[in-house]
């Protein structure tokens, strides 16, 4: 059963808002001054709600997306920023060469919330965002370990039994996508989640990543329950038990979402 804020925009972008302004801003700014001289690149900003705490600091903000329809929501829902020279929003791959050329080594912070989970190639890409980095710049990542719940995205599911059971998104892929068909899910949304569990990511490998590539964890913080749930669930956010951030692969079934700083 989809949640109300995927079938409705300005829902999803208020709730990006309130997220971003109560949690993501002041954990990146325990690592990471931001204001009037501060540029922001979000990858994969959907509706920019997000960056609307960072560009109210003053920072200048660049948000990209490969959805054209969220990038034209992003420039409705945050014209005034906008045309104030603010913020800008871009339909684009930055792995296209014009990205690389205008933003190469420009960011003092690069913003992937609920993203990097979607993104192929993990391992090259991560290094990858060094090139849009000035020296002192550091990367926010959050994203929810695969093994959790619901770290396959099922709540998309248009099914209500479908969209609240837990852990099946790790079962073999064909046992999985054979149940969403039983569920009757549609196409678009077996295919969504099919691509998530091909681009999955643990806490350990993710941790592997960045330092096999020379990059440095500045912070972390484990949420057993994931603030963003606050808004899905009603439930309230929960920073994970010490002990459990202690226990290698376990912690990523009990784990609901990570924050990271990383330079």
């Amino acid at each position: 059963m989809a949640l109300k804020q995927h079938k409705d925009e300005r829902i999803r972008f208020d709730q990006q808002v309130d997220n971003s302004r109560k949690f993501v801003f002041p954990f990146i700014e325990q690592t990471k001054r931001l204001g009037t001289n501060t540029k922001v690149l979000e990858i994969g900003c959907g509706e920019g709600g997000v960056l609307l705490p960072f560009a109210e600091a003053g920072c200048y903000c660049v948000g990209v997306d490969l959805n054209p329809l969220r990038i034209d929501l992003a420039n409705d829902f945050l014209k005034k920023e906008v045309s104030a020279g603010k913020m800008q929003f871009v339909f684009q791959n930055v792995y296209d060469e014009s990205f690389l050329e205008k933003y190469k080594h420009f960011f003092d912070l690069i913003i992937l919330k609920d993203a990097i989970e979607h993104i192929p190639e993990q391992e090259k890409f991560i290094p990858y965002l060094k090139n849009f980095l000035k020296n002192e710049g550091q990367i926010f990542f959050g994203f929810p370990p695969w093994y959790m719940p619901f770290g396959g995205h099922q709540q998309v599911c248009q099914n209500k039994v479908a969209s609240i059971l837990p852990y099946y998104h790790i079962l073999p892929k064909p046992l999985y996508k054979g149940i969403l068909q039983m569920f009757g899910e549609p196409k678009p949304v077996i295919d969504e989640l099919l691509e998530i569990k091909d681009t999955q990511i643990s806490i350990e490998r993710f941790e592997k990543i960045v330092v096999n590539n020379g990059m440095k964890i500045l912070a972390k913080q484990p949420y057993l329950i994931n603030p963003i749930y606050k808004y899905k669930f009603g439930l309230k956010p929960r920073k994970q038990l010490p002990f459990i951030n202690h226990i290698p692969y376990v912690r990523n079934f009990l784990t609901t979402c990570v924050y990271y700083m990383v330079s």
